[in-house]
């Protein structure tokens, strides 16, 4: 579930991603998400650590660099060991 790749060679995805899969959304910073939904011509994602969701265009998302990966796996555990992620 975890870093899967549900992309082109273009880096931006193709189809629709699974539930849990990561992207990073270009019109916020690069900020890192898990993919939640489709809510109309939008995605939402949530932050990987927990928290409020948000909504992008997909033509805003791509897919996270090995690096960007690694962080949000280590944002998921350190949360995870506060107590604030199941």
């Amino acid at each position: 579930m975890y870093g899967e790749n549900a992309s082109s060679n273009t880096g931006r995805p193709s189809q629709v991603p699974a539930p849990g899969t990561l992207l990073v959304d270009t019109s916020r910073g690069d900020r890192v998400g898990e993919f939640q939904s489709v809510a109309g011509p939008y995605w939402s994602l949530r932050p990987v650590g927990g928290g409020r969701e948000w909504e992008v265009e997909p033509c805003y998302v791509r897919t996270p660099a090995l690096m960007e990966q690694l962080r949000a796996r280590t944002a998921r555990l350190n949360a995870r060991s506060r107590g604030e992620v199941l």
